[in-house]
């Protein structure tokens, strides 16, 4: 867990034109900078970039966000990953409660990590100069369909016969960072004694394999001829690990947004290809089993992620492991597929010999991952005995147990039941679902917490905006907010403490990211505010002053009317009202001292 404190000093640290405008070519206008927006297709720019709001807004497709939003939606980075590539920036480390590493030891480990990706980038340089003068490597990769263009995009290369060639790139072929890299292997005799150490990688076309920054992580190098292993992947090392990176990631970012979904393929040629061939949206798992890790990035960059397994049995057991990944992270709002090609073909092949209409008819007809998980649990099984309706329903137990209650579930709760003459009830009973729908009674509407409007509105917009005016507001300026009614109070006490806890410096920007981390109940007054010119804090400071003054005048005005009904009740009754009197007076000199600083303050008449 990273301090709420932490985040707002880096956001006050970071500028947000710096971060964004790596990505986004950015133009000043004005106060702010403006560019296209990298979320949606556009021509004309409508994407703004504020320095003094620390915030980007989007007026074609509505995004928007901090620093920190900004790097998990266009790098698809998870939160920590965003704050840490942001700290290293300006030199912060990131704090962790559960982090126990010394400093000196995290300093190391920094020093190692550096010089890793160092090396990977050296090695990536080689091998993009040694195919410039590889006829044969430039054959292959023409044979396979593949232009100059397209290599260059993907920083393809060549790694020339030789068992020490990397020697010529490392002055200090001895050096650890090589081993902990995997670009050469040490050979040990059976007492572990050194006897020689050679390139990893030999004869082989090149391809880097890049995290969502960019940075060069591994290598997977395929033969050209026959032979094994036809693909040759990097270790597992500090840098990398197989089961949480995608290759193409990085290159497919802004397509996938384009094409509003991805393809997930099984090999390197097959991403490569695809992209030659228009549809550069294509990523691959890197030689092993598509894991929750993989899904959970896919859905990071978009909502639509279709997987295209190569048609073999290989290939289906590929893609019924892709579909166990993928239902711990199954939702309403999320469109998961599975394209099977036939059995003689992959991705690549399929496209070079039907072309890319083929191909994007093939995707177009996509099974979906209802249908899909059904036709799994159904098996060979004879649906007619019931024996092998059992044995369908056992098969799909395990399967949903594993998503979460969600409208989709409950559809394939139902095709199941019809598959297997069963009830929707009788299935979740049966499976012990959590959450039941089917089976159980509709819970009563609850109350859905109203849209403020009028002065409590303006109240929200002024805090979320200047969240320092926040420290003006004492006891009595939040016993006067009751007015608004129990649940709002409880609301804007929330917001009021979030922006104190920021202190004099609060801004903005990191209110908005502890509240978008809280769910998106503010997320239309964080829109209306960073689409719109900010207001300056001392006109604020004096409003929000009026506003207080306002409700403390309301709350005086309806104690005034309770007490006025009370006198007369002790009139009617014929008991003593000399306290009740002397109650009265006191609330009319509040109101009176009240009325007379709100007449002092020509500019809120």
């Amino acid at each position: 867990m990273i301090p709420e404190s932490f985040i707002s000093d880096l956001l006050n640290r970071v500028d947000i034109v710096d971060v964004v405008g790596r990505y986004v070519q950015l133009k000043k206008t004005g106060a702010n900078f403006q560019g296209l927006c990298p979320f949606h297709n556009e021509k004309s720019p409508s994407f703004t970039v504020s320095p003094t709001k620390q915030f980007y807004h989007c007026f074609g497709c509505s995004a928007h966000g901090t620093s920190i939003g900004f790097l998990m939606e266009y790098s698809g980075m998870g939160f920590v990953d965003a704050v840490k590539d942001l700290a290293q920036g300006v030199g912060m480390v990131v704090p962790e409660q559960d982090d126990k590493i010394p400093p000196a030891q995290r300093a190391q480990m920094q020093a190692q990590s550096m010089a890793l990706s160092e090396a990977m980038n050296l090695a990536m340089e080689y091998y993009k100069t040694q195919l410039r003068s590889a006829p044969n490597a430039i054959a292959y990769l023409k044979g396979r369909g593949l232009t100059g263009e397209v290599a260059a995009r993907f920083a393809l290369g060549y790694a020339p016969d030789g068992w020490d060639n990397l020697r010529s790139v490392f002055p200090d072929y001895s050096a650890v960072a090589l081993v902990e890299a995997g670009l050469v292997i040490d050979k040990v005799d059976e007492e572990g004694r050194h006897i020689k150490r050679y390139d990893r990688f030999r004869e082989r076309v090149m391809f880097p394999i890049r995290n969502t920054k960019g940075q060069v992580i591994a290598f997977g190098g395929r033969i050209m001829e026959q032979g094994e292993p036809k693909y040759l992947n990097s270790p597992e090392t500090p840098l990398f690990s197989k089961g949480s990176e995608l290759y193409g990631l990085f290159e497919a970012r802004q397509a996938i947004r384009d094409a509003g979904y991805v393809l997930v393929t099984e090999g390197y040629m097959d991403v490569v290809a695809l992209a030659q061939m228009g549809f550069p949206h294509a990523v691959a798992t890197l030689g092993t089993a598509c894991t929750t890790i993989h899904v959970q990035k896919l859905l990071r960059q978009t909502d639509t992620v279709i997987f295209s397994f190569d048609g073999d049995k290989a290939g289906r057991r590929a893609a019924r492991r892709a579909l166990e990944a993928c239902l711990p992270h199954v939702s309403d709002d999320k469109t998961i597929k599975f394209l099977f090609l036939p059995s003689e073909h992959d991705p690549d092949s399929y496209i070079r010999e039907f072309g890319a209409d083929g191909f994007e008819q093939q995707v177009s007809e996509a099974m979906p991952l209802s249908q899909f998980l059904l036709r799994e649990a159904a098996g060979e099984h004879d649906l007619d005995e019931p024996e092998g309706r059992a044995r369908a329903q056992y098969d799909a137990k395990p399967m949903l147990q594993a998503m979460a209650p969600s409208g989709l579930r409950l559809q394939i709760v139902r095709g199941l039941a019809s598959m297997t003459q069963s009830t929707p009830g009788e299935i979740e009973a049966l499976f012990e679902l959590s959450k039941p729908v089917a089976v159980s009674r509709k819970a009563p509407a609850r109350s859905k917490r109203q849209e403020p409007v009028g002065l409590e509105r303006k109240m929200i917009r002024m805090l979320v905006t200047h969240p320092s005016l926040a420290l003006q507001m004492d006891a009595d300026a939040l016993e006067a907010c009751r007015h608004f009614g129990q649940e709002q109070y409880d609301h804007l006490l929330h917001l009021v403490q979030l922006a104190q806890s920021l202190g004099p410096n609060g801004t903005f920007a990191a209110l908005a990211q502890q509240l978008k981390e809280q769910g998106d109940g503010y997320d239309a007054i964080i829109g209306e505010i960073a689409a719109t010119p900010e207001p300056e804090i001392e006109t604020e400071r004096l409003f929000l002053a009026a506003t207080v003054r306002e409700l403390k005048l309301q709350q005086v005005r309806d104690e005034i009317n309770i007490v006025m009904e009370a006198i007369n009740t002790a009139i009617t009754a014929k008991e003593p009202t000399d306290v009740l009197t002397t109650g009265y007076r006191e609330l009319k000199a509040l109101e009176d001292q009240l009325l007379r600083e709100q007449e002092a303050d020509k500019s809120f008449r």
